[in-house]
């Protein structure tokens, strides 16, 4: 079980994963002097009953691949070649604090080319996100990137915010690439991103009348399991923005996120709040997508059938 200091010293590891009960994976972490009696948010008491799957962006036909390097790009390719060190640092100063998303490839690597088609496509769709390619074989400039990165395997990707690297991952597929960048790059969504405990009593305010669910994502920044559910969040607060008002928070971002995580009893993430009418009316722990539907339309006052 990895403790909340395990998580702010290791801050681009990513949390492992295990298999809850239910069988939907969540990521562990305990709070010292944890208070589970301290559970009110302004006047109103916290009731927490008992506990009780996004389709993948298709690659277009036609997309480019790493290749040999010099090959021809697609017409409206938004990912950006690097050939040097230099080059790499002013991408991300030019980026501010848009995510920049940067693979490191080569060309004779058969998983670089099966993955980068994915990543035009996705150039395509992200505007708020800056894609980089290195081909670390390219030149010894490229090389010299590559050990400065300490990339051993390629592909590699890595993320960065206003020039700091926030998040990495090697050898891994399309779903969870289109997580990672929905997850760490989502700055236009129907999703209500809150920094703090003002920010949630803010936006229960704004709510407690009208009818409408609140369901607050809580998570951390290096979760695995909170990654992989995101883009079911966010499929779900476009087509349920009538009825329900969804928010997250990344538990770790700073002092009141945390503090708030603490009064609010969560030691596993991600942690769905169901808010209604000012009131906590319950929660689901875990990444399992059928389950969360499920909660959340239970809470809209929708019958279930399990």
């Amino acid at each position: 079980m990895a403790t909340v200091a395990n998580f702010l010293a290791k801050p681009i590891a990513t949390v492992v994963p295990r298999l809850s009960s239910a069988g939907a994976s969540t990521s562990s972490f305990i709070f010292f002097d944890p208070k589970p009696n301290s559970l009110l948010l302004k006047q109103s008491l916290i009731r927490i009953p008992s506990r009780r799957r996004l389709s993948a962006v298709k690659v277009k036909a036609g997309a480019a691949s790493p290749g040999k390097v010099g090959s021809p790009a697609a017409k409206d390719e938004k990912v950006q070649k690097i050939h040097s060190g230099e080059e790499f640092d002013e991408a991300l100063k030019n980026a501010k604090n848009k995510l920049v998303v940067a693979e490191f490839a080569t060309s004779k690597s058969d998983q670089s080319n099966k993955i980068y088609p994915f990543m035009v496509d996705l150039s395509r769709t992200c505007n708020d996100v800056v894609f980089l390619l290195i081909m670390g074989d390219e030149s010894e400039k490229t090389r010299e990137l590559c050990r400065r990165e300490k990339i051993e395997k390629v592909p590699h990707f890595s993320f960065y915010k206003s020039m700091e690297k926030i998040h990495e991952e090697e050898g891994i597929g399309p779903d969870q690439l289109m997580g990672d960048v929905l997850y760490y790059g989502d700055n236009h969504s129907a999703v209500v991103q809150l920094h703090g405990r003002a920010d949630v009593e803010k936006l229960i305010d704004e709510n407690r009348t009208g009818g409408k669910l609140i369901v607050l994502d809580v998570g951390l920044k290096h979760c695995g399991p909170c990654v992989k559910v995101y883009p079911t969040v966010l499929k779900l607060s476009r087509s349920m923005s009538e009825t329900v008002v969804f928010a997250r928070m990344n538990g770790d971002e700073n002092d009141s996120c945390m503090e708030f995580l603490k009064d609010m009893n969560v030691i596993e993430v991600p942690t769905f709040l169901f808010i209604r009418d000012g009131d906590i009316c319950g929660r689901y722990v875990g990444s399992g997508k059928g389950e969360l539907i499920g909660e959340i339309l239970r809470y809209s006052g929708v019958r279930v059938t399990y």
